[in-house]
């Protein structure tokens, strides 16, 4: 039996019109078996997402302050979506009564404690959602990962599903032949019994493990945009949308500030070449953006430009720096030695700069850098510069592209655009330039005018 796994994002929870809307997305394909919710998000007239206010409650209850008009905010906001859709107030407040029950735990582990607070949006409009649906004449089930065997490191707050996870789950498809599953997004369980949440946005990487454990033949990842676009619609109007992409564009265009899904959800569905298409749960007769293992060799060779900002690098010059054995080596290591991860590392016969997200530094570690490399390394010249923006022209079509440098050094130079770095990976894939924060958006215009008019 084909299954497809369809994770709706907190937009796209939000409202009980939303909650129908997802109803009709599954009528609309018997082959849809397994749910993933995440908890509500920002509506009109709640301007606060569930999470968030469930993060304000434990933090208030760890310091000993009052949380209890917190939690009777949380309770309301359930209300509101789910006695619209004709559940009674005491089936509401019976699901509801498992709040209580998570603020009434032994918070000497402060970080466990969060977890098992912070979860519980999912967990109840997961199990509120299963009552509606049923209500409607469904055949579902509620399933909490506990059950279903979802396995998690104890890293409260950033847990990593453990190797033989989606292994471990595998009786689902089971359920799945029988019933539709509604799987609560964003946690797991500790091999001691204990919740355990994914990083910020891990409902992503819930559908993904799911999909991957189910073999589903396609994860679907309904939010509230139509897919992903050529570029920020922020910066350039009307960008194309992308009917396409490979796992590996998608991962370039993630780091690069294209922010529509989490960056840990792709590998597991990559492991089985399980096609993840992004969807708008508003406009179901948009297809929304497939992204796949290989795409067609006929369609575009650049599929993207993305760009990030809040970068610095620090730049050495040293005559016959590349004659000196472990030179790269011990520069990186003064870095690592003051907790540092770098982004790149382009040089030349005798400079070598070393870009990294500035977010990381103080005043006083940009003065131990250059001390260290002073020190250490005694070069000519360093200089360090703030301030830098990383453009990124992306593509697995561009791998021996004849020309593609000179176009987009062109498009640049001709919209006054100073490029200060240029980095291209051993894939090909991405061409990256460095450039300062004041000419980003000037930029991201002149390459997709270059590469998409």
């Amino acid at each position: 039996m084909e299954i497809v796994v369809c994770k709706f994002g907190g937009s796209s929870v939000a409202t009980n019109e939303e909650l129908e809307q997802i109803v009709a997305i599954i009528r609309k394909d018997t082959r849809r078996r397994c749910i993933v919710l995440s908890a509500p998000g920002k509506a009109s007239g709640h301007t606060v997402k569930i999470t968030d206010l469930l993060i304000d409650a434990s933090k208030k209850a760890l310091a000993n302050q009052p949380f209890a008009p917190v939690v009777d905010m949380i309770k309301n906001r359930f209300h509101s979506i789910y006695e619209p859709l004709n559940l009674s107030a005491d089936a509401i407040d019976t699901v509801l009564s498992d709040l209580d029950a998570r603020f009434s735990t032994p918070r000497d582990h402060t970080e466990k404690f969060r977890d098992c607070i912070v979860s519980a949006g999912e967990d109840l409009n997961c199990r509120l959602f299963a009552l509606y649906l049923a209500s409607l004449g469904f055949s579902c089930r509620y399933v909490n990962p506990k059950e279903a065997g979802m396995l998690v490191t104890p890293v409260y707050g950033d847990a990593q599903p453990l190797p033989d996870c989606a292994l471990g789950m595998a009786g689902l498809k089971q359920i799945c032949a029988e019933t539709i599953v509604i799987f609560p997004g964003f946690f797991g369980y500790t091999t001691d019994g204990d919740i355990a949440t994914f990083s910020r946005g891990g409902s992503d990487l819930t559908g993904s493990l799911l999909a991957e454990a189910l073999d589903a033949s396609e994860y679907e990842n309904w939010t509230d945009v139509n897919g992903i676009f050529s570029a920020h619609p922020g910066i350039v109007d009307n960008p194309e949308q992308i009917p396409a992409l490979t796992y590996k564009e998608m991962r370039e265009l993630s780091y690069m500030g294209f922010n529509v899904l989490h960056e840990e959800a792709v590998k597991p569905v990559m492991r089985k070449k399980i096609p993840i298409r992004l969807r708008n749960t508003n406009n179901i007769l948009n297809t929304g953006t497939l992204i796949v293992s290989e795409r067609l060799p006929s369609e575009r060779d650049v599929i993207g430009v993305a760009s990030n900002g809040g970068f610095c690098s620090f730049t050495l010059q040293k005559f016959l720096m590349n004659r000196e054995k472990g030179f790269g080596r011990r520069l990186l290591e003064i870095f690592e030695e003051l907790g540092l991860s770098y982004e790149h590392c382009p040089s030349g016969v005798d400079n070598i700069s070393v870009i990294l997200d500035q977010d990381q530094l103080k005043s006083e570690v940009v003065n131990s850098i250059i001390r260290s490399i002073e020190e250490q390394l005694q070069p000519d010249e360093i200089k360090s510069e703030f301030g830098i923006s990383l453009v990124s022209v992306v593509g697995e079509g561009l791998v021996h592209k004849i020309g593609f440098l000179t176009k987009a050094a062109t498009a640049l130079s001709n919209a006054q655009v100073n490029i200060k770095m240029v980095n291209q990976g051993s894939s090909e894939m991405s061409i990256i330039f460095g450039i300062d924060a004041s000419d980003e958006k000037k930029a991201v215009r002149a390459l997709y005018d270059a590469f998409f008019s």
